[in-house]
């Protein structure tokens, strides 16, 4: 079930419910600027309050706009029919190296493919940055969009993942990469 909630001075957001469990989507004037995982009542209003205090007021005309479109094509994500997201996305809650290397992944890194947190930081030039690449990832703001769950160990591990490794095989089996949980 989908709702849209458009009462927020600050953003566009809903929750919806995903095969992952419940994920906040919020919007900005801008694009998607957040996605978050077990998107419970008290952890969505924690995410909306937040926001509010990072972001300040926003148009929700644009806002509404790009809510949808995330809408759409999350759902299209999650059914199989959709493999690389075209969202106007809002970096706002991201600076620095971190953004850079989100940026990498969010376009360098394909539908059914991972990549090596040494490998991610060597492609956005900070060749002894991989532990990096790990905080990076932990502080995406837009994971699932921006693929996080794509970055994997060297050595083969499956490594972390902020909304928990259970999640992360899931979306890795979605895409291919591993083989679908048998319970």
């Amino acid at each position: 079930m989908t709702y849209l909630e458009t009462d927020s001075p600050v953003v566009a957001w809903t929750v919806l419910d995903t095969p992952i469990g419940p994920l906040m989507l919020a919007a900005s004037e801008q694009g998607l600027v957040q996605v978050v995982f077990h998107a419970d009542e008290p952890r969505a209003a924690a995410a909306l309050d937040r926001l509010g205090r990072r972001l300040g007021a926003t148009s929700q005309a644009p806002a509404r706009a790009h809510l949808a479109e995330a809408i759409r094509q999350v759902e299209a994500y999650f059914a199989g029919s959709l493999r690389e997201f075209t969202l106007d996305l809002d970096w706002s809650l991201t600076t620095g190296f971190n953004r850079r290397v989100q940026r990498e992944l969010a376009t360098g890194v394909p539908y059914g493919s991972v990549v090596g947190y040494q490998d991610l930081a060597d492609r956005v030039g900070e060749p002894g940055a991989a532990r990096a690449v790990g905080v990076a990832m932990g502080a995406n703001p837009l994971p699932v969009v921006v693929p996080c769950h794509r970055v994997v160990e060297s050595s083969g591990g499956i490594g972390g993942f902020g909304g928990g490794l259970e999640i992360k095989r899931r979306l890795l089996a979605l895409e291919g990469v591993l083989p679908e949980p048998l319970f």
